[in-house]
């Protein structure tokens, strides 16, 4: 298997949140992951796919292990439930408290730049993307 080859999985934007979310996927932490699907939209990207291999980075750009996605779902950000809040692995215990970080992270200066809406906001009835994924390598 080639890295150079596999599109990549950027998390967040590069910095501290990045290499948390990494460093939990590299831990097994981590199994799962949620984006807007407007960004998907605006970006005119195919939505993921069951199968979908991916190089994941880090922050300062290295291939540093690769993924497997095992679901992809669109659901309403209120439809959400408690596992899928915890195989993010950033430690939440309620629904409520990751809404609540992912909430801050949607409604951050960079996403409103990179979707191109200033005023940008979530409700229970925006459409987010849903991946679960597994650690096939580690670099």
């Amino acid at each position: 298997m080639d890295l150079d080859d596999l599109p990549l999985a950027e998390f967040a934007f590069p910095g501290p949140l990045r290499d948390a979310l990494v460093g939990a996927i590299l831990s097994g932490a981590k199994t799962s992951t949620t984006g807007l699907l407007v960004g998907y939209e605006r970006a005119n990207e195919p939505l993921p796919e069951v199968g979908e291999l991916s190089a994941v980075v880090d922050s300062a750009g290295r291939r540093v292990a690769v993924i497997e996605l095992t679901e992809v779902r669109v659901i309403r950000l209120g439809d959400v439930d408690l596992r899928h809040a915890r195989d993010e692995g950033e430690g939440d215990e309620s629904v409520a408290q990751w809404r609540a970080g992912h909430e801050t992270f949607w409604h951050s200066a960079e996403l409103r730049e990179e979707l191109g809406d200033p005023d940008f906001t979530v409700d229970d009835d925006t459409m987010v993307v849903t991946e679960r994924f597994r650690l096939v390598h580690v670099v």
